[in-house]
């Protein structure tokens, strides 16, 4: 069935893109893409995949008082402990969320299953991936609190914590292959009431995959969520979706055509092509600063605002 993509334009991407490539610094010499970013006393704070010669995710960071121009730290911000089974592989795919004045962390750990367990390849070749949704916390993106992996039932990526609690209860969405989840906790720690929340849609944009971008953002229509979908194609683009203020887990709207999609040769050329996928929005002066991982190799910002959103053509649940 053929995927249905939009040219409409819905978001502007700054000129000076990308905002932030890979370093000389071993650890990030290889890619630095998806990042999370939350802002504080006048600055953008951002944390930041970064790869290295071992191949191991960490947590770069990077500081600005205008969102696009950054200074960034030669030492990662945050790396996972040598010993921890659940995080080998690294730390990947942060997204922050303030509650309370505390950033909480939301990310994936990786490693392998072990071999003796005879599990099939994740994706019919290579490794069966072990992917665990963890938490961190600061209040000063200098020291940081580790409170491990909180869904330790499941494969599970894309975690966004929303920044209050709903009916008494902390709130996440999540991805469990190919699909968004919802979950509820007492104390961000314990999860459960796990429920689908929204599916790919079959012969659309985001037919293969769908998952959480960046944290969702309270606004008089609802929740406003960023996520990203995947076509058959493999071409991973930008697209919103609205949930009820009160009950989250209902699912107002959502994109039928997507807000971005890949075209800039460092968009479309990389370790992962034809990329576009973000865990952090920022709303600053009436716009939303979209920041995204582009081909999985740099950082790319895009802007947009409340009203042009409202032009994006939407399927009504």
């Amino acid at each position: 069935m053929q995927t249905t993509v939009s040219k409409a334009i819905f978001a502007e991407r700054y000129s000076g893109n990308p905002v932030l490539k890979p370093t000389d610094n071993w650890w990030e010499t290889r890619a630095v893409f998806n990042a999370a970013v939350a802002e504080h006393e006048g600055k953008i704070h951002m944390l930041y995949r970064a790869l290295g010669e071992d191949m191991i995710s960490r947590f770069g960071y990077a500081v600005s008082e205008d969102g696009f121009r950054f200074e960034r730290s030669r030492v990662p911000a945050y790396e996972a402990p040598e010993n921890d089974p659940f995080e080998r592989l690294g730390c990947e795919d942060p997204r922050i969320t303030v509650i309370d004045g505390t950033f909480y962390i939301a990310y994936v750990g990786t490693s392998v299953y072990p071999a003796a367990e005879n599990r099939k390849p994740t994706f019919g070749i290579g490794p069966p991936w072990r992917c665990r949704v963890s938490l961190l916390s600061t209040r000063d993106f200098k020291s940081f609190t580790r409170h491990g992996v909180i869904l330790p039932e499941f494969d599970d990526k894309n975690a966004v914590l929303f920044p209050e609690k709903i009916g008494g209860k902390y709130v996440m969405y999540h991805r469990i292959l190919p699909d968004m989840w919802i979950s509820y906790s007492d104390d961000l720690i314990h999860w459960d009431n796990h429920k689908l929340l929204m599916a790919p849609k079959a012969g659309s944009w985001d037919c293969e995959r769908i998952g959480a971008g960046a944290p969702p953002i309270k606004t008089s229509d609802g929740w406003l969520n960023f996520y990203h979908g995947v076509d058959n194609d493999r071409i991973y683009r930008l697209g919103i979706f609205l949930s009820d203020l009160e009950d989250p887990s209902k699912v107002i709207a959502r994109s039928a055509v997507p807000i971005m999609g890949p075209e800039e040769p460092f968009e479309c050329i990389g370790p992962i092509c034809n990329v576009i996928f973000t865990c952090g929005v920022v709303e600053r002066n009436g716009k939303y600063l979209i920041y995204y991982g582009a081909a999985d190799s740099t950082i790319s910002v895009a802007t947009t605002d409340r009203e042009r959103l409202r032009d994006v053509e939407m399927i009504y649940e």
